[in-house]
């Protein structure tokens, strides 16, 4: 297995090479079921997720055995009460497990998951065993990347080589970015205009190529890590920037573009709409440069344009 391609469908068609293979104890399963601890908007708090059936994943379990999922909400000030846990070891339909002793590991997931400052625990499945024990045969664990100061030992298990390598230049930079399969890339400041303009790429018949948040507070070195990012991917054929300049000033976004064009080759049609702090200094700064650039007035004229030129 070491040094071979895996296709699953979380790698995707393309694969993943092998680095490592864990080994596990074989475990003789009676009873499969699920249960997860995730963060809920509406309660504003933990959220326990279980089912009764296990083995597959929770929009599979949805779709057939709506009823037999249970949510139960804790209390993040109180925490998980003997009750809370009572209701969930319940609603997993315990064949031959201990209850009390379920309960016990309940609610030790429940402090695992805030101990270790997740975003999601999900335990999938949570099972019996042939000699009755409550195991937790197979988990999924997501942490909250803000955590990363205070959990050093999680974080240093990450493995870069399972990543888009754009998204690990990305994050060494600073950036926000999040790879996607299109032919336009993006450069935006901010997360809400950043889906904006991906919306209206392809309100035009366009398609992103990625979601690239520059921020408030970007440097001329992160706009020009950022060209290097979008044309290190083979399938962007024109690049879309677009910057609202409040805390970010256009000057800066104008001055990175031109620094980037000299370090990078710049094979592919950019459009550039400016607006905002420094607008007038940013446009100077563009056309002084001797750029081939195609600039727009407003956000849908910058998307139509990027899209035409995608297609050229």
């Amino acid at each position: 297995m070491l040094g071979q391609i895996l296709v699953t469908k979380q790698t995707g068609p393309q694969g993943k090479v092998v680095s490592k293979v864990y080994l596990c104890e074989k475990l003789s399963l009676t009873n499969e079921m699920y249960f997860a601890i995730t963060l809920d908007r509406k309660t504003a708090g933990p959220l326990i997720i279980a089912c009764s059936k296990g083995g597959t994943s929770i929009e599979d379990l949805a779709e057939k055995f709506p009823d037999m999922i249970i949510k139960v909400p804790i209390d993040v000030f109180e925490g998980i009460t003997d009750e809370d846990a009572a209701k969930v070891v319940d609603g997993l339909g315990l064949k031959a497990a201990d209850r009390n002793s379920s309960i016990e590991q309940v609610k030790k997931l429940y402090e695992l998951f805030c101990k270790c400052d997740c975003t999601l625990l999900e335990v999938n499945p949570i099972a019996e065993t042939s000699d009755n024990k409550l195991v937790a045969a197979d988990a999924k664990l997501n942490f909250d990347d803000n955590a990363a100061y205070r959990q050093k030992e999680i974080f240093a298990l990450r493995d870069p080589t399972q990543e888009d390598p754009r998204e690990v230049a990305a994050a060494k930079a600073d950036l926000n970015y999040i790879g996607l399969d299109g032919e336009i890339g993006c450069m935006v400041n901010g997360a809400g205009l950043a889906m904006a303009t991906m919306d209206i790429i392809k309100l035009h018949g366009g398609t992103p190529a990625n979601f690239l948040d520059v921020g408030g507070n970007a440097s001329e070195s992160q706009v020009v890590e950022a060209f290097n990012i979008l044309t290190s991917d083979d399938k962007v054929k024109a690049i879309l920037v677009n910057i609202f300049g409040g805390i970010m000033r256009c000057d800066v976004i104008a001055s990175g573009i031109v620094n980037a064009a000299k370090q990078v080759s710049l094979k592919v049609p950019v459009v550039v709409r400016l607006e905002g702090t420094n607008v007038d200094q940013g446009k100077r700064i563009l056309k002084e440069s001797g750029m081939t650039l195609i600039t727009a007035e407003d956000l849908d004229d910058a998307a139509e344009k990027a899209v035409k030129a995608s297609a050229s």
